[in-house]
């Protein structure tokens, strides 16, 4: 595919420029492109979602049909974006994407290169009024979108001529900025309205809108990974989850998900290099680790999320440091700090083609001079310095708390994630022992010597004792036991809540770990899928394995498993004043994130390659792996969105995308980093000859019956 240049009107707006830009300024671009572009769409909840990727651009328009329509284009380049938000419409408008996204450059007012894309798309009736166009970072657009307010100074109105709407501006300090322009095509026309909004009509006769979409930004382009520096042969030929991982990706850093998290975010990138380390090329791994290890706080911290570009520059002056573009990083999250050394000891000693490149990559140093070793020693020492004092005395006030003043701190990062707990389970049961493991397994193979002085070396001497006391201690701190009759009794009380049957009641007591721990070390008790970080980190003795997976593999309300896909949280045995925060319009309540129900069958298949399960064990692992397969065959449709829900009706359940009904706490990406971790988990049954992806129908028989099977223990 070449890549088109078209002559956009960039700068001062005037009629004569205005005049100047028009469709016969279209020309191919004048060398072909050393790169293919990657060019796919994805449409889920009402709303199309086109990604291109090519040199040095990158973006993803997204058009949402609906009574509140809605058109952006965001780029990883600065994670910014454009966006327009029309007025509500008295019935739902359907979009069209007529031409497929192609690429643009051309020189703003001053002669500085934007990059972005250019499209045709069209919408069925035959007014549109625009309520606000933004041009700034992704986090302001994200911000406004939802509810909130934004910085006035980013805002900026339109140059009208004709049938042509542009919205321009540099960036707030001067730097290249951004650029969008909207033409009506076939004869439609724009007007002003009282109050100076925008009114889209379609010419005469007309009841479809067609526009023609060109969108650019100036920030820096990202450094893209092609496709052969990304995958290996073995990787899962899923194409859709192939593409998605490909746009996320770059050698500056790995992109959490699209549309609104387009940059760093410290979690999402280490699971995401665990879980697909099996089919990674190296490039792309180290990449990932890379841009972990820069962000590191100057103690050891793993940032959670970086403000970079514009939303950079005004977080930096309301801390007195104006005209500063430094990115700002985010250190709240406690998890992410517990899972690098893991995942750096997963690759640098694990995997064999880590081990032969350990000495070099650790000797590699940053833009400010410090190597990769000497980073990751920081976040060793502090892993041993906030373990220490529960080795020393596990008791609760010595778990890992969340920070001052912060309500989350794990992956569960919404309000009431953690049912308003302090103490994460994840977090303090598998994390901490896991790091502490992967520093001592540093230190014995000498790896980190010539970065470590001799008080370093004697803060980690003891990490593998205190690990033992972590995994002995810790879990136990967590245990939930519910009584048969109380257990039906709750489920009966809440399945109502929750729209569900209450289905076959539990014969035999109850038995997980809590979600978290409250100030007074009391669990908070919601079912939970976190044990899957017990799965996939840790080598649990067989009473924990049990605890973990016996129960939450029951149908819902009583487990976590729906025929849509298995449930992060069930709050049927906690405080009734809790339902209410764990809904399936909650973004951590009763919902399906994809990630989570990869890294489930991944762990199984990990505790399935031990060799000292019982039989029995290995029977109720087994059966939970086909059960969690099953439904995730199920929800095939979603598999790379970040997360969804579900409703219920006429007896079945139903996937429904996040973001679209009117209680939804938020919206869901389309396409997540970590929803294409399936790529490197193999479907243990494959049938016939089909990848669980391409399955032609959902076999609700089999897994009604698999999932009934799991409930009558």
């Amino acid at each position: 595919m070449h890549r088109f240049a078209k002559s956009l009107c960039i700068g001062v707006v005037c009629a004569a420029l205005l005049a100047a830009c028009n469709d016969d300024d279209i020309q191919p671009a004048t060398a072909p492109s050393n790169q293919a572009a990657l060019s796919f769409r994805m449409d889920t909840g009402g709303q199309i979602n086109a990604f291109f990727r090519q040199d040095k651009v990158a973006a993803h328009l997204l058009m949402r049909s609906s009574t509140k329509p809605r058109l952006l284009v965001v780029f990883p380049a600065g994670n910014s974006g454009t966006g327009l938000w029309f007025d509500d419409t008295a019935q739902a408008v359907n979009w069209s994407l007529d031409t497929p996204p192609a690429a643009l450059s051309a020189p703003d007012a001053r002669g500085r290169p934007l990059y972005g894309i250019g499209a045709d798309v069209s919408v069925d009736t035959d007014t549109l009024t625009i309520r606000e166009a933004l041009l700034s970072n992704v986090r302001f657009l994200r911000d406004f979108n939802g509810g909130a307010s934004i910085p006035p100074d980013i805002v900026v109105a339109a140059a009208v001529q004709g049938g042509t709407a542009q919205w321009q501006r540099d960036r707030i300090d001067g730097a290249p900025g951004y650029a969008l322009r909207i033409t009506l095509r076939d004869g439609g026309s724009i007007a002003t309205a009282s109050g100076g909004k925008l009114v889209l009509r379609a010419a005469a006769g007309s009841h479809v809108l067609k526009l023609h979409i060109d969108a650019l930004s100036g920030e820096t382009p990202l450094s893209p990974i092609t496709h052969a520096d990304l995958l290996t042969s073995s990787a899962n030929p899923d194409p859709v989850s192939q593409n998605v991982l490909e746009f996320l990706s770059f050698h500056d850093k790995l992109l959490a998900g699209s549309w609104q998290y387009d940059t760093y975010f410290g979690r999402d990138t280490l699971i995401s290099v665990r879980m697909l380390m099996p089919v990674l090329e190296a490039p792309a791994i180290e990449a990932g680790l890379s841009s972990v290890l820069e962000r590191l706080s100057s103690d050891g911290k793993v940032a959670h999320e970086e403000g970079i570009g514009e939303f950079a520059l005004i977080d930096n002056r309301k801390n007195g440091r104006p005209d500063d573009a430094t990115p700002t990083y985010d250190y709240k999250m406690i998890d992410s700090d517990y899972l690098l050394a893991p995942i750096a000891a997963a690759w640098l000693i694990d995997d064999p083609r880590g081990q032969a490149r350990a000495a070099a990559y650790l000797a590699q140093r940053g833009s400010d001079g410090r190597t990769n070793g000497s980073r990751l020693v920081a976040n060793l020492l502090h892993v041993a310095d906030t373990a220490r004092p529960f080795a020393q005395q596990p008791a609760v006030a010595n778990l890992i708390h969340l920070r001052p003043g912060e309500i989350v701190g794990n992956w569960r990062d919404s309000t009431d994630g953690l049912g308003g707990g302090v103490y994460p389970y994840d977090v303090n049961a598998v994390l901490v022992p896991a790091a502490l493991r992967a520093a001592n397994a540093f230190l014995a193979r000498g790896l980190l010597d010539p970065y470590l002085d001799a008080n370093q070396r004697a803060s980690l001497a003891d990490t593998a004792n205190e690990a033992a006391v972590w995994e002995q201690q810790a879990p136990p701190l967590f245990e939930v036991g519910v009584p048969a009759a109380q257990a039906a009794a709750d489920v009966a009380a809440y399945a109502p809540t929750a729209g569900v049957p209450a289905g076959t009641a539990p014969s035999a007591p109850l038995a997980f770990y809590a979600l978290s721990l409250d100030e007074q070390g009391h669990p908070i008790p919601v079912m939970n899928s976190d044990g899957g970080f017990a799965l996939l980190f840790g080598t649990p003795p067989e009473a924990q394995l049990q605890r973990i997976v016996a129960d939450a593999i029951r149908p819902f309300p009583t487990g976590l498993v729906t025929d849509v896909g298995m449930l992060i949280a069930n709050p049927a045995y906690a405080n009734p004043s809790l339902w209410p925060k764990f809904t399936s319009s909650a973004y951590h309540g009763t919902v399906i994130w994809s990630w989570q129900q990869a890294m489930w069958v991944a762990g199984l298949d990990r505790q399935l390659a031990r060799q000292d399960l019982s039989d029995t064990t290995r029977a109720l692992l087994t059966q939970a792996r086909q059960t969690v397969w099953q439904v995730i065959a199920n929800g095939r449709d979603m598999r790379t969105s970040e997360m969804w829900t579900w409703s219920y009706a006429n007896g079945q359940y139903h996937a429904d995308a996040f973001g679209t009904r009117s209680a939804d706490a938020t919206e869901a990406n389309a396409a997540q980093l970590w929803s294409t971790t399936y790529l490197a988990i193999r479907d243990p049954q494959l049938r016939a000859g089909r990848y669980w992806w391409q399955a032609s129908q959902r076999l609700q028989d089999d897994g009604a019956m698999h999932i009934a099977a799991a409930a009558s223990r």
